[in-house]
């Protein structure tokens, strides 16, 4: 058996990090705003659509 591969704590002396990376923590989620569906469809509600009672997942 061979023992895992040790996981890197600390990236390359010579590394330079993108210009496009930040330290920013990530947005906080703000909730969904439904629009009016004229079909009834909702496509979010299981993750699948729904027509006439059936689930249709695609």
């Amino acid at each position: 058996m061979e023992k895992p591969i040790k996981r890197a704590q600390q990236r390359p002396a010579g590394f330079t990090p993108p210009a496009h990376w930040t330290n920013e923590p990530a947005p906080t989620p703000r909730a969904v705003v439904r629009g009016k569906d004229p079909d009834g469809l909702d496509p979010t509600r299981f993750g699948d659509w729904e027509k006439n009672g059936i689930a249709i997942d695609f």
